[in-house]
């Protein structure tokens, strides 16, 4: 039976039937706004209201926080009036294209591609899996190009080292992908999922702001236990049911080999490698050097490094951006000062979906914000997991599998975040654990099942990566050769945030898992 004959039946067939009716997130938004607008109306004329977890009235008791109708003359003044502020002051947008400045010099001008060539291509045959596993993950900080660019070099190096390509393409997806999360380092997408944490923190704290190194244990301990997970599912599952491969390499695969020589690939590297020693020594003088301008020495011990912690953006901007720039200029890439803007030009066009994405999902989040119901269903939340009992390993378990069954359907990480978080990071606020650590329990379910729904945007490259090497390769072929990582990943996210909590370790320099509750609501 051919592979393509395998996706059209099952619940995977009816998966891809049903999200290929989905819009797109875009317009995901736009109803969602729509459906917020009309449960905020029945929410105002029913007189839906709690006590506010911690703001007190005049005579010292709660005070009573009532569902607000969005279409009040109050709230139409304020959409109408501020929509270039609540534009432009949607956290994840300024995070994620302060980084991306620097990112998309390191990208166009090969840094990217040649750093994850150099970290597998010498790698011993018996230890390649874990090594293209490790290095996908970590190559997630290029973004689009670990996609674009490891999962197909990924083939290549598995036929060169003998054995079946698709193996290695599964691996290198389960990396990208399924470790959509895990890295070694803080980066980009820890700027965006966190800036919209803060945004939720928002609804009930206001002047918190977001640590994007708050979940860097955790990330990093994803890496660790998630690269023995693939190499045991491909080494022992996955390729062994393939067979051995007996096919040829195809012409087409040429594209995929580094054109530029390998002595100056070299010293490219050499030159970035300097460059963004440079970066870290500059950073480590302005943290530890005299006048410490990165240390805050007037604050609580506990709090002395929160300037470090937030100067993180612009340091993965200059870790990008100077080293992108030093290899360019070995390379032949960046002839003088123009190529360089016109990279970083290119990087900002490449951001255009984004900027529509975000125009409507800030108006989303403030939306959300003004009608009171994201307070109100975080008390009533509160109130409903009190009661039952659940420890929090338990409660943040469940946010993980949640996340991974919403991913099926909605592919984005951010869209996801930016609907569910203004109602769980409050609520779970309520009853002590950290925004942070309920940032992290979102990670892990949201990388397990990125892996196993067509949905997923790059699913139908990864495909078409295949066929290149197998030219019936079917949807349900690669779906069935993902789920084994899919599960795998999914329990060993499982058991880290189940035992993440049980010991009570932070879940990034500066964060905790607990916090001190806002309040407990008071009886109605």
């Amino acid at each position: 039976m051919s592979s393509t004959q395998q996706g059209t039946s099952g619940i995977l067939g009816w998966i891809e039937r049903v999200g290929n009716r989905l819009p797109d997130p875009v317009f995901i938004f736009v109803w969602l706004i729509g459906f917020l607008i009309a449960i905020s109306v029945a929410g105002a004329l029913a007189g839906w209201g709690v006590p506010h977890p911690t703001a007190l009235d005049d005579a010292g008791r709660p005070l009573i926080v009532a569902v607000e109708s969005l279409i009040s003359a109050a709230n139409i003044q304020l959409l109408l009036t501020e929509m270039p502020h609540t534009f432009t002051g949607f956290a994840p947008l300024g995070y994620v294209l302060t980084v991306m400045l620097g990112a998309g010099v390191a990208e166009r001008s090969g840094l990217f591609a040649a750093a994850m060539r150099a970290s597998v291509a010498k790698a011993p045959r018996a230890l390649l899996t874990p090594a293209v596993a490790l290095v996908s993950m970590m190559a997630n900080h290029a973004a689009d190009a670990a996609f674009v660019v490891m999962i197909p070099l990924a083939g290549v190096i598995y036929h060169a080292a003998g054995r079946h390509p698709l193996a290695g393409i599964a691996a290198s997806f389960a990396g990208v992908s399924g470790g959509f999360s895990a890295n070694l380092l803080p980066g980009q997408l820890d700027a965006l999922l966190l800036g919209i944490t803060e945004e939720a923190v928002h609804t009930v704290m206001l002047g918190w702001t977001a640590n994007i190194a708050g979940n860097w244990y955790v990330i990093a301990a994803m890496a660790i236990i998630y690269t023995p997970v693939i190499w045991f599912v491909t080494d022992r599952i996955v390729e062994p049911r393939m067979g051995p491969w007996i096919g040829h390499a195809l012409a087409d695969n040429a594209e995929a080999v580094e054109e530029t020589p390998p002595a100056v690939v070299r010293k490219g590297m050499v030159h970035a490698g300097l460059a963004a020693l440079a970066v870290i020594g500059a950073w480590t003088l302005f943290t530890f050097g005299p006048g410490t301008p990165l240390i805050d020495e007037s604050a609580t011990p506990e709090a002395q490094l929160s300037p470090f912690f937030h100067s993180l953006l612009p340091f993965f901007l200059f870790v990008f951006l100077i080293p992108g720039w030093a290899y360019g200029r070995v390379s032949g890439t960046i002839r003088d000062h123009r190529d360089l803007v016109k990279m970083m030009t290119g990087a900002m066009e490449d951001m255009a979906y984004y900027l529509v994405l975000a125009f409507v999902a800030a108006h989303f989040v403030a939306m959300f914000g003004w009608s009171n119901l994201g307070l109100v269903m975080a008390v009533e939340g509160a109130d409903l997991l009190r009661s039952s009992g659940l420890p929090a390993w338990a409660m943040l378990a469940a946010i993980v599998v949640f996340a991974g069954v919403l991913n099926l359907f909605i592919g984005s990480a951010s869209a996801k975040w930016a609907v569910v978080a203004p109602v769980l990071v409050p609520m779970l606020m309520l009853l002590g654990i950290s925004p942070e650590m309920t940032t992290a329990a979102y990670r892990v379910g949201d990388s397990a099942t990125n892996i196993l729904t067509p949905l997923m945007v790059y699913f139908p490259l990864v495909l078409i990566f295949c066929r290149r090497w197998v030219a019936d390769y079917g949807i349900g072929s690669l779906t069935a050769t993902m789920v084994p990582y899919g599960v795998g990943i999914m329990v060993a996210g499982l058991l880290l945030i189940v035992g993440w909590v049980v010991l009570e370790v932070p879940p990034g320099p500066g964060a905790s898992i607990f916090i001190e509750p806002l309040s407990s609501p008071a009886p109605r």
